[in-house]
């Protein structure tokens, strides 16, 4: 499936990778599961009774993986080796306001080893790389921490 043309961004993009799921019912007492069967989860709403994954885990969890990618890659072009046990500590927020719901984000970046000043031009390299904090830019609150 190609993308639609809104996606292009007036460059030939190559294509690198497609998910697919699918979800049965809603948050409250559905279920997902990916085609290829790596992901199979009992969706649940987050303050319910119901065992299960709610979307803000998946959300908190996809983005800070992206991040923890872009991070490795932008040491790797500055040649800045990363200590193994570099953490990611992400914080995704539902709220409401009188317009609906809201999305915040918090990722806590803890990066041994590395000087302040160092890991912070890391963090706002791979902020302005990262796919998650790119597409979300200007819709949700997201704040990167170094911890």
């Amino acid at each position: 499936m190609r993308a639609p043309p809104s996606f292009t961004r007036g460059t030939i993009m190559q294509h690198v990778h497609t998910a697919r799921t699918e979800t049965i019912g809603s948050r409250e007492n559905g279920f997902a599961r990916s085609s290829d069967g790596a992901l199979d989860i009992r969706l649940s709403s987050p303050a319910g009774n119901r065992l299960g994954t709610n979307p803000e885990q998946l959300v908190a969890i996809a983005w800070s993986a992206s991040f923890a990618s872009s991070l490795k890659h932008v040491a790797d072009i500055r040649r800045i080796k990363l200590h193994a046990d570099v953490r990611i500590y992400a914080n995704v927020e539902l709220s409401s306001d009188d317009q609906g719901y809201v999305v915040g984000v918090r990722l806590d970046i803890y990066l041994p080893g590395l000087d302040r000043e160092i890991a912070s031009a890391l963090v706002e390299a791979a902020r302005l790389e990262c796919p998650y904090c790119r597409a979300t830019h200007g819709n949700i609150h997201a704040f990167y921490n170094l911890v």
